[in-house]
């Protein structure tokens, strides 16, 4: 069977691709990071699955008012077993990241290029990869007419780069998963394919706001100048938290909590005015042992210190938090299974572990359901420059097919 699935991947080769690229070349940067969303994504995507041998294809769309459909789609493509004792659940999502600086970018990032065996453009790798790839493994048993014997399906969620409300948290309210279904996640990897994830850590967004008194720039005593307390209280900041929230855990990679400083908003227009306001953001991947309450708690503590003693106001808005859930089971079957698929296919010896970004697994663990994580890539996703090797796309597929045949 293995070598009937190789020859069928090899024989889809151009279809794969093309399906990549077009992926790609459509702009659905999710609607909260200022894009179009995922409407023409989803259309698109559907008008290519309706021709294959799906048993049904249905849209569940969540009401959102920012996009003018008024609505985000989600699409559940479902190939039925013979014999079903579960279905088991292959989530990609569809919305991407902006592009960030296009003068960091060799090519159009909206527009798939292909060179040195690699296609590069936004969503190339998130989430277009495994999003291909599971769809291109099922394609290549229905092209050879085998079925599993559990009901699979193929959910193309939106939303999951700023939260999933409207993706698969939306699902889940409407109470189409069965309690034992399985899920598979292809959303982190590594180069080798030899890494697993059954674990995620705690999310929190931070937005820190401080504010001063705005005046000329050749009067800084008229001021308070927010930028410069602003940086030093970010500074601060960093600092508390990587000195209190040290601790490791082997299970991650890597294996201790992050904290970073990334957006930051204009304050002044002019080079002539001391600002008024500085606005940072920071994004935090932290180890589940720690209560993220408590950090909250910790971090509106230091910010009312520094407002006291500077006569400044620094406040800290929660712009998304996520405990971390319980972790999948590594013993689980569904977790053996692609152990043992991937083993065999690559010839290499996997890990099984955890990993500090943010996916659908975690969402749905919360809920008391085994999720996995696996794919192959070079960790270019949010990236200037994002790209993904086909040689990876074609023996994703390959590895999906055979998972999907012994389901």
């Amino acid at each position: 069977m293995k070598e009937k699935i190789k020859k069928q991947i090899e024989k889809n080769r151009d279809e794969i691709i093309k399906l990549s690229c077009d992926f790609v070349s459509i702009n659905s940067v999710n609607p909260r990071a200022d894009g179009p969303g995922e409407k023409e994504v989803a259309q698109w995507l559907n008008s290519e699955i309706e021709k294959w041998k799906f048993d049904s294809i249905e849209f569940i769309n969540a009401p959102d008012d920012i996009v003018e459909c008024g609505y985000r789609p989600n699409i559940i493509a479902r190939y039925n077993g013979s014999n079903p004792e579960r279905t088991v659940w292959f989530i990609t999502h569809m919305d991407k990241v902006p592009a960030g600086d296009l003068s960091l970018w060799e090519t159009d990032p909206f527009k798939a290029v292909i060179k040195e065996g690699k296609i590069y453009g936004r969503g190339s790798e998130d989430n277009g990869s495994s999003l291909v790839a599971t769809l291109s493994g099922i394609k290549a048993l229905m092209d050879i007419n085998l079925r599993p014997k559990n009901n699979i399906a193929i959910a193309l969620v939106s939303d999951e780069e700023t939260g999933s409300q409207w993706g698969i948290s939306y699902l889940l309210k409407q109470n189409i998963f069965g309690k034992n279904d399985w899920f598979y996640v292809p959303d982190s990897g590594n180069p080798e394919g030899s890494f697993i994830e059954i674990a995620e850590k705690s999310i929190i967004w931070l937005k820190v706001i401080t504010t001063g008194k705005q005046a000329h720039a050749s009067m800084p005593d008229f001021a308070k100048n927010a930028t410069r307390y602003g940086m030093k209280f970010n500074i601060l900041l960093d600092e508390f938290f990587h000195k209190n929230y040290a601790d490791k855990d082997k299970l991650f990679d890597p294996d201790y909590s992050t904290f970073e400083p990334t957006k930051k908003i204009l304050n002044v227009e002019n080079i002539n005015t001391i600002p008024g306001v500085d606005v940072q953001f920071f994004d935090a991947r932290i180890l589940p042992k720690y209560d993220i309450e408590k950090i909250i708690e910790d971090i509106n503590k230091l910010a009312a210190e520094f407002s006291k003693e500077n006569g400044i106001d620094v406040k800290i808005e929660i712009v998304q938090k996520e405990s971390a859930p319980e972790p999948t089971d590594k013993e689980h079957d569904s977790v053996k299974l692609l152990k043992r698929t991937v083993e065999s296919l690559r010839g290499i010896e996997t890990k099984v572990g955890g990993i500090g970004g943010g996916t659908c697994a975690a969402i749905l663990r919360h809920e008391g359901y085994p999720a996995v994580v696996w794919g192959t890539m070079d960790e270019t996703a949010h990236q200037p420059n994002e790209n993904i090797a086909i040689d990876y796309l074609l023996k994703d597929s390959e590895v999906y097919a055979n998972l999907i045949s012994e389901l």
